[in-house]
């Protein structure tokens, strides 16, 4: 039997954690788990068998690490082969009479993605895909890409499997104690991607114990229309007896666990900590349950990197600002690529409240496809609203939607042949919300009717492409009343029937209305105010009018989808007075903002790197160190420890200041720049373990802060860190782990510094750590994040 068609009626058993068990077969610190594969498979196989004899009706293949990153194409080809066929013999040795498959497991690469780190996307997705054309050749059943905790490489791992495989792809993402993604995603967020993407499953593994993570199973539960799996670990780590333990006991994991089936989770496994007997409880704790079935929740939504906007409880502003229609500057900008000018645009619809940006770079004489492209990875960068990815040729839309981080609004498709054949095996691929709009190879129809009629024919040929109708918005075309009076009505008729016959959203480009008549903005928020009273979905607007905020600050209030009128009180509050200039909102500005800020601080804020280079020219350098930097980066930090601020965004401050930094050294004496720095930090990941992603976020942010810091890297030994510290005579040393099979050689590393370097403070991060485990191995501090690390180092250096 297929899995997806098991999946239907049964509750889809997973195994537990390999790492913890190869620990006790006697992995040693610093060997790669996936080379046993090839060294010890009685191991392997061994492990495998123990899990299907549990119940496990699908395990994981010994390859979490195995990628080109780590191994040769060579060695990454036996290795995966080896890995299929010691599952596969698992699965004839065992005596369980369950249907069974065997999963090729993906893990993340350990490297960042660019901007914010040195891995570009599309070498992503050819390391992914290379495991999973390895994976196909050896026979695997599915794909089981786990633990990530980037949306942006989730994204690649995704779309990797699913242009080299016709193989279902389950997909799970790690959460903090937060609820979000190490870079900032929610829950909703990572569900209308990958949904959207077409992955089969989605879910949650590692991180915490079951219990901890019922918040984001039941935004998943919330808002999935595909199977939700969960497979967490046996609650938090410790060190006990030179090994690593955790701290629920199977009878506890299986009652939290048949609590989530309860809720409606339908593929159900442990993480770290977890072995054969948690599975065996658990199955057979829920085998009799009957399982919830998977209901299509019919949510239209898009995403960024952060977060999901939602149609239907409150109408979506959409941003106009980024589209050169009449706007001389910004054509300028786009044909001298000045992405600049493009981000200060839209961090000024940001501020002045607009949920959605759209991105049109349409212009004669450029390279649209390259230049929609970079605008979205720009824009992405550095905003965190989700993109309307704006365009009317085919392969500048392709180009974009490739590289967007998220679910975007693709504007748009139209009921012409040649238009839904382009575009919507676009949205199929890459997933997104299509404006659609209501008009066919006859033009725009005069009537509601007519118009109506184009958006039925839309529907019926979306769906033939697998795509639904709340993936479609439908815009009716508002056209100027100057030319036709008549014209609004037909467009406001079109919207109501859609929206209360069709069942679907509705979008209007509100401006049009009023071309070629005096004060537009008093038509115009008339206008939008007509709209919202026949069901408008979203606008696509100008957020700096104030006409325009007006009527819909009042309309929200109005239609008690303001609470308290805090968002009413907040906006006339922030109103010039008669006859004063007009003063911006900051109502999203990243971070606390400074009094009467400098604009060299605002740039860093807001990681307008290129802006902050040029800011940083002028001035004393110690000056704008002390008075303009680490200000700025302080106002980022604290908002990040407050979770108002996402990694990303500390990232893009962080290079801006570093962009400043650079242009400050070359104007010092080269005497004078010794005093900017501060004593030395060595920091590393621990031997056995090459994900660097924490590492890599805590020096960059230490380098800004003036530190300078010595990185060994990846897989270090305890001896090479610590030669580096006695080297240098560092004060404080940082180290990194993100497996649980590699904190031994932390531990290891820690006591050995205590010998050979005792003047030297300890800390210590990584999603396995916990403060007691920290403690316990002998660290002097735990770093709950990058900051603290930061935090940490500048109070020893007090």
């Amino acid at each position: 039997m297929k899995i997806l068609n098991y999946l239907k009626k049964h509750i889809l058993y997973l195994d537990g954690s390999m790492g913890t068990l190869l620990q006790s077969a006697g992995l040693l610190p610093g060997e790669y788990p996936e080379k046993w594969n090839l060294s010890h498979p009685d191991v392997i196989t061994g492990i495998h068998t123990r899990y299907y004899d549990a119940g496990s009706n699908v395990v994981l293949t010994n390859t979490f690490g195995a990628n080109l990153l780590k191994f040769s194409p060579d060695e990454l080809e036996a290795i995966v082969h080896a890995a299929v066929e010691n599952a596969r013999e698992a699965a004839r040795r065992s005596s369980g009479t369950q249907a069974k498959w065997v999963a090729l497991d993906i893990g993340p690469t350990g490297r960042i993605l660019k901007p914010y780190g040195d891995l570009d996307f599309e070498d992503a997705v050819a390391v992914f895909a290379a495991t999973v054309k390895a994976g196909v050749r050896s026979g695997a059943d599915l794909v089981f890409i786990e633990t990530m905790n980037d949306s942006y490489e989730t994204k690649a791992a995704l779309l990797a499997a699913k242009e080299n495989c016709s193989l279902p792809v389950f997909v799970s993402n790690t959460y903090g104690a937060d609820g979000r993604l190490m870079t900032g995603a929610s829950p909703a967020a990572m569900v209308a991607m990958l949904e959207g993407m077409g992955a089969d499953a989605v879910g949650v593994n590692c991180s915490l114990g079951p219990n901890a993570l019922i918040p984001v199973i039941e935004e998943y539960l919330r808002t999935a229309s595909v199977p939700v799996l969960c497979k967490p670990n046996a609650g938090m780590p410790r060190p006990q007896d030179g090994k690593t333990v955790f701290d629920i006991e199977p009878d506890e994991f299986s009652l939290d666990m048949a609590g989530m089936i309860s809720r409606g989770v339908r593929i159900a496994g442990g993480c770290c900590g977890t072995d054969p007997e948690y599975i065996r409880q658990l199955v057979s704790r829920t085998a009799d349950t009957d399982p919830l079935p998977v209901l299509p929740k019919n949510i239209t939504a898009v995403s960024s990197y952060t977060h999901a906007v939602e149609f239907g409880s409150a109408p979506v502003l959409i941003g106009e600002r980024i589209n050169p229609t009449g706007k001389k500057l910004l054509k300028q900008a786009l044909r001298d690529h000045d992405m600049n000018y493009l981000l200060e645009e839209g961090i000024s619809q940001q501020e002045q409240g607009a949920h959605i940006l759209d991105v049109n770079v349409g212009l004669p004489g450029i390279d649209e496809a390259a230049v929609l492209r970079d605008a979205v990875c720009a824009i992405q960068a550095v905003i965190s609203l989700p993109l309307q990815i704006d365009s009317a040729s085919p392969s500048a839309l392709a180009s974009a939607l490739r590289r967007y981080n998220g679910k975007p609004m693709i504007n748009s498709v139209n009921g012409r042949e040649d238009s839904m054949r382009a575009v919507f095996p676009l949205a199929k691929k890459y997933g997104g919300v299509v404006v659609a709009l209501t008009l066919d190879e006859n033009g725009i129809p005069a009537t509601a009717e007519g118009r109506v009629a184009i958006a039925g024919k839309i529907l019926s040929t979306a769906r033939k492409y697998g795509i639904g109708p709340k993936d479609l918005v439908f815009d009716t075309l508002a056209m100027t009343i100057s030319a036709d009076p008549g014209s609004a009505d037909v467009a406001l008729e079109s919207l109501r029937i859609i929206r209360t016959k069709l069942g679907c959203h509705t979008s209007l480009g509100i401006s049009n209305v009023s071309f070629g008549l005096p004060e537009r903005e008093f038509i115009n928020s008339a206008f939008f105010i007509m709209a919202l009273e026949k069901g408008l979905s979203a606008a696509i607007m100008n957020p700096r009018s104030a006409e325009m905020m007006k009527a819909y600050r009042a309309y929200m209030a109005l239609r008690g989808m303001d609470g308290d009128f805090k968002e009413y009180l907040s906006f006339c509050s922030s109103l010039p007075e008669p006859a004063a200039p007009a003063s911006p909102v900051r109502a999203e500005a990243p971070g606390s903002p400074l009094p009467s800020a400098s604009p060299l601080q605002e740039a860093i804020i807001k990681g307008l790197k290129d802006r902050a280079a040029e800011l940083a020219q002028s001035g004393d350098p110690m000056e704008i160190i002390s008075g303009d930097i680490i200000p700025a980066l302080d106002v980022v930090g604290k908002g990040f420890e407050r979770k108002e601020v996402y990694l990303p965004q500390l990232l893009m401050s962080a290079e801006a200041a570093k962009s400043a930094f650079e242009k400050i050294k070359c104007r010092m004496p080269a005497g004078s720049r010794a005093s900017v720095f501060k004593s030395p930090v060595v920091i590393a990941t621990v031997q056995g373990d090459i994900h660097d992603i924490g590492k890599n976020i805590v020096r960059l942010l230490l380098e800004n802060y003036g530190f300078p810091v010595i990185d060994l890297g990846k897989d270090v030994s305890p001896e090479a860190i610590a030669e580096a510290v006695i080297e240098h005579h560092a004060p404080v040393a940082g180290l990194s782990a993100l497996m649980t099979t590699t904190v031994p050689a932390m531990e290891s590393t820690i006591r050995l510094l205590k010998e050979k370097a005792p003047w030297c403070r300890v800390v210590v991060g990584g999603s396995v750590l916990t403060k007691e485990y920290a403690e316990l191995i002998g660290a002097d501090h735990y770093a709950k994040d990058a900051m603290d690390t930061v935090r940490f180092a500048e109070k020893i250096m007090s």
